[in-house]
């Protein structure tokens, strides 16, 4: 069955980095495509960036300079490094997976657990 384990996340000041990855199992990991959405309280669910099997990239806006999705398929691996985060950045994050990017990496079929990430003002 499909997995998906998020990791990587923690609380970072204002303008830190952190480097989210995405353990995936299951499936082939090189047919699909991997994106990443997060979840805030009191927010709705949002995509952030997704990278297709053929490492099409599409991101938020919000994510555009300082977030770069990656993967390793030899790894079955996908990673989110985050740069310059800023308080709204705070929220649960999310890898999932499907066939083709969806949402910039929400409303894809499969996610797993999600990592927090939390950055201070």
């Amino acid at each position: 069955d499909v997995q998906l384990q998020a990791s990587g996340g923690g609380l970072v000041e204002t303008g830190g980095s952190l480097r989210l990855s995405c353990a995936a199992s299951g499936f082939i990991f090189d047919d699909y495509a991997i994106g990443w959405f997060r979840l805030a309280p009191g927010k709705e669910r949002e995509g952030v960036s997704c990278i297709s099997s053929l490492d099409r990239i599409e991101e938020a806006d919000f994510a555009k300079g300082r977030f770069t999705i990656s993967r390793d398929n030899a790894e079955n691996t996908a990673y989110l490094q985050m740069n310059d985060l800023k308080p709204e950045d705070t929220a649960v994050y999310y890898c999932a997976s499907d066939m083709r990017c969806i949402g910039r990496g929400n409303g894809m079929g499969h996610w797993g657990k999600g990592t927090q990430v939390t950055v201070s003002s």
